[in-house]
Parts: C-alpha cells; sequence; structure tokens
C-alpha cells in the first residue's frame, strides 16, 4: 500500500501518525532549504537579475548537479568548529568531489548560499538540531558554512561552543542568534541519551516517554530532527516504566520498525499538542547511507 507524506512549510499541521516505513523512505534525506520567512529570500543571495519563479519554487524536485567552481562552500581545515569526527580529510581521505555537488531545483535556479543573509535571518532566533551524530554533523557543517560571516574583530562575537546537559549550543551574539544541537538519538529516552557517553551498552528505550527531552525544545524558532540509525541494533530492550522504578516492564525485541514507528508516534503527538505551529517551523531528516567506521 502506498502511502504518501506531506511536511507543510506554512502552518505545520501535524497529521501524520506513520502507519508504514514506507513513509520514511519518502522523506526527503537532505534537508535542501530551510525557509525562515516562508519564502528564500533571507538564505540566498539575490541574483543581478531576480528569478521569479523562485517564489512559486518547489525546492523538493530537482536533481544533483557537479559544481566544481562554486562549491564547496567552506573547506575543511580552515573551519574552527570541525570535529575530529568529521573531518574526513584530516584523516586521509582523498577524493572530495562529493562536497563539489549542489541541488538543482527543476523549475528555478537557486542563487548562492549567503552566510550573512542567514544569520540576518537568525536574528533573535533559535536553531535547534535534534537526534544523533547525523545531525551533528549538520550542525557542525552549518556552523562551518556562517563562520568567514561571525565578525572575529568584534568585541562581543565568540566562537567558543557552550556544552550544556546533552546541548552543545553556539551563539552568535551580533545577532542574538543561537544554533544548537541536541544529543536524542531515539528522539525519546534511552539510556543512550548521555551526549559524551553514550556507547558499549544494551540499549534500552523508553518508547512513550519523551518529556524530558521535549522541554528543551520549546522555546526554538526552528527544529531539525533526525533518527533512524540507531535503531537498527539487532537487539533492543523496550522499558514501560521509568528507569528507578521497581516495578518497571522490560522486554527485549529484535530489530523492527514497529518499534521506531512507537518513538515517531509519540514524537509527533508531542509535536502536535505542545509546538506553536504559528512560530516554529518544522523538519525531518530520515535514513541515510550506512557510515560505519572502515566500512563505508
Amino acid at each position: 500500500m502506498a502511502v504518501t507524506q506531506k511536511l507543510v512549510l506554512g502552518t505545520w499541521k501535524i497529521r501524520y501518525k506513520f502507519h508504514s516505513i514506507a513513509v520514511l523512505l519518502l522523506i526527503a534525506l537532505v534537508i535542501v532549504v530551510v525557509r525562515l520567512k516562508g519564502d528564500s529570500e533571507g538564505f540566498l543571495e539575490q541574483q543581478k537579475r531576480p528569478d521569479d519563479s523562485i517564489p512559486h519554487c518547489n525546492f523538493f524536485s530537482g536533481k544533483w548537479v557537479y559544481d566544481n567552481i562554486s562549491y564547496p562552500l567552506y573547506k575543511e581545515n580552515q573551519c574552527s568548529f570541525m570535529e575530529l569526527d568529521f573531518a574526513c580529510q584530516k584523516f586521509g581521505r582523498k577524493d572530495l568531489n562529493y562536497q563539489k555537488w549542489r541541488w538543482q531545483p527543476h523549475d528555478c535556479e537557486l542563487p548562492r548560499f549567503n552566510s550573512t543573509a542567514l544569520l540576518e535571518n537568525l536574528r533573535g532566533k533559535k536553531l535547534v538540531f535534534v537526534g544523533d551524530s547525523l545531525n551533528r554533523n549538520q550542525w557542525t557543517s552549518m556552523l562551518c558554512l556562517i563562520e568567514s560571516s561571525i565578525p572575529s574583530s568584534s568585541p562581543s562575537s565568540s566562537k567558543s561552543l557552550i556544552w550544556k546537559g546533552n546541548s552543545i549550543l553556539f551563539k552568535a551574539t551580533d545577532y542574538n542568534a543561537t544554533i544548537q544541537f541536541y544529543w536524542s538519538p531515539f528522539l525519546v529516552e534511552s539510556n543512550c541519551d548521555e551526549i559524551k557517553d553514550h556507547r558499549g551498552r544494551v540499549r534500552i528505550i523508553r518508547p512513550n516517554a519523551i518529556e524530558k527531552h521535549a522541554r528543551q525544545w520549546t522555546d526554538a524558532d526552528i527544529l531539525v530532527f533526525d533518527s533512524f540509525v540507531w535503531w537498527e541494533e539487532p537487539k533492543l530492550t523496550l522499558l514501560w516504566g521509568s528507569f528507578e522504578s521497581s516495578d518497571a516492564i522490560y522486554k527485549e525485541v529484535g530489530r523492527s520498525y514497529r518499534h521506531y514507528e512507537m518513538a515517531l508516534n509519540t514524537w509527533s503527538d508531542w509535536l502536535e499538542i505542545n509546538i506553536n505551529r504559528s512560530r516554529t517551523k518544522l523538519f525531518f531528516m530520515s535514513l541515510s547511507p550506512h557510515h560505519r567506521v572502515y566500512v563505508n
């Protein structure tokens, strides 16, 4: 049975329940355009001859094109925010052509990315990436993209990061903007929620519990979520009740997308009730190719 999902980028009515994994495969693998004002003007540098089709363009219908003239938009060795886990070139990757592909919608021409315009549109706002290392990578790339527009001569500017609980925050103080990453690999609560200590253990998940994490997101203006790879363990343990409860129920289960669906239902129900859809923009990034060390 074919299931179609539509993410509405205006009012953000969250009506989906993820009744089939087919829905997840239809979600865009890459977030191409983040819209802060309902159109693309804030993020994109205006062309000398503006394309009138852009406000009506379907940004999610297009193709990847090779561009070795204007890409990459930043260089790994010149980004002070680059983390060792994501520094492919530093640790020996020779093929860097993957950095020279850009997204091209079928119906319009996208102007070149403008980091100053992005920061201007983030002025007074909070952008939060929530999920696992894939979204942490997206967050790191975002900081690398805007670094050239952070005025280093300004006494109020700082390129330092703030670690707070499960979060890492960057504050562009000249713009009163916050760009944050929040570690939550299952979106719902689990025993893997410590950002610095989450490996080498049996994964225990509370599929119906999300409030502990979600209360950290309520003041965001833009939320970008991802979760999938961590659900692919051969065995998981589901927990009903709290970790501290003596009468909690534990159930070991094999790999099944049904458990992923349960967590996404908990997540979407919380968003439906707690997020002001006229204020907060929501995005979800689905599964990516496997990226295990020394394998891919």
